[in-house]
Order: C-alpha cells, then sequence, then structure tokens
C-alpha cells in the first residue's frame, strides 16, 4: 500500500497528539485490527488490509483524514454493517451515500471537501479516479467481502494477497510462489531467468517486483 508503518497504526489504534499551545487531537481507529499484547503492536487481519487499501486511495485524493473519519462513520451506519470500506457494497453505493453526506454537511464544513471523493460522470455519483483505480484492485467474495487483494506495488508483476494461499503472504498470481521466497532465492545468487522457468513466473514480472523492491529499501 505504500503507506509508512506509524500511519497503518494510528489508523488501527486511533492516536491522540498533544501540543504545547493547541488544544489535543485525536482520531478514532478506522481499521479492523486484533490486538497482540505485544511490543509489535496491533496485527492487522485480511479484511483490516483490505480496508486499509481504500483508505491509502483516500489519503491520495488528499481529503484529510479528520474529514474523512465522520464519513466513513455515516457511511457504515447507512449501509448497516460491519466492515463497510471492505464490502462490494462500498464499490456500487459508496459513491451516492458519501455525495448525499456531503451535501447535508456543507453547512458543518465537513461537506466540501468530502465531495471530492465523488465526481459525477455520465449523470451518476461515481469515485473518484483515484479511488476507483484502488477498488479495482479487490475481488469479492460470495458474502460480498474482499476476498483478494491485488497488491498496488507493483507496475508489471501481478501480485495477490489471498488469505487462501500462504496465509495471505504475497504470491505471484501466475504460478502462485511466495514473493517472499522468489527473492530471497534472487538475493542468494540465482538468475532471474532460473526462477521464471522454475515458478513460472514471466521475466518481466520478476525484474518488477526486484526494482519494486530495491527502490524501498534503498
Amino acid at each position: 500500500m505504500d503507506v509508512p508503518a506509524s500511519t497503518l497504526a494510528s489508523w488501527a489504534k486511533g492516536y491522540v497528539r498533544r501540543f504545547p499551545d493547541r488544544p489535543e487531537v485525536s482520531g478514532e481507529p478506522v481499521l479492523t485490527y486484533l490486538p497482540t499484547g505485544t511490543f509489535r503492536g496491533p496485527s492487522i487481519p485480511f479484511i483490516g488490509l483490505a480496508e486499509g487499501l481504500v483508505l491509502a486511495a483516500i489519503r491520495r485524493s488528499g481529503v484529510p483524514m479528520q474529514r474523512v473519519r465522520p464519513a466513513l462513520d455515516e457511511l457504515q451506519r447507512q449501509m448497516g454493517i460491519d466492515h463497510a470500506l471492505a464490502s462490494k457494497r462500498l464499490y456500487t453505493d459508496g459513491a451516492e451515500l458519501l455525495f448525499d453526506y456531503a451535501e447535508q454537511n456543507q453547512d458543518a464544513g465537513r461537506g466540501p471537501r468530502t465531495k471530492d471523493l465523488v465526481v459525477i460522470r455520465n449523470g451518476q455519483r461515481v469515485f473518484a479516479e483515484i479511488i476507483e483505480q484502488y477498488l479495482k484492485l479487490i475481488r469479492y467474495g460470495p458474502d460480498g467481502y474482499a476476498s483478494i487483494i491485488q497488491v498496488p506495488a507493483y507496475r508489471e508483476a501481478k501480485v495477490v494477497a489471498d488469505p487462501g494461499r500462504s496465509f495471505g503472504s504475497p504470491v505471484f498470481e501466475r504460478g502462485g510462489a511466495r514473493v517472499s521466497d522468489v527473492l530471497e532465492r534472487f538475493w542468494a545468487g540465482e538468475s532471474l531467468s532460473e526462477l521464471s522457468e522454475e515458478f513460472g513466473v514471466p521475466p518481466h514480472q520478476l525484474e518488477d517486483v526486484v526494482r519494486a523492491t530495491s527502490r524501498r529499501a534503498a
């Protein structure tokens, strides 16, 4: 998701920030998480990852999270379901509901920026392009909730997080090899052509993963 760990933690646990000359600022949790009771902090389950993917898109849209949080509360209330951000109903009904929320809350100062999440296209209220692009990375199961997520960190490689494979660790969609296993073999000295042949992953996808990983490590 290319979201800093500190940001992900604040979405999962909430936060309180104190300043010497200003009132404290706080935010409630917006991601599903399972407290581990250890210094490592929260453990985010698969459904929380799907929620985080949508939040990352909202964050990139430029709307401040303090404006987004009440809108998300209203979205969940209107849908009447848990984990609204990971639900297929967000894709089908969410834009309409958020647009209505923005219209109703303009006088309260929450509406104008929240409205930036939605655009009018062909007479319909739909999500802004950046959010729509992220929503398209989510595949939904028969229960209407996220079941597979395509990892957005790569340009060419088709990498997915699927709780039914490798305990949700990122895997190449073609071949099913864990990304971490392939990278470990590459850093140990095996060539991309050897790895491509063994794992059934096209060379250009392997190159993309190596390039993206090297960029993040730099």
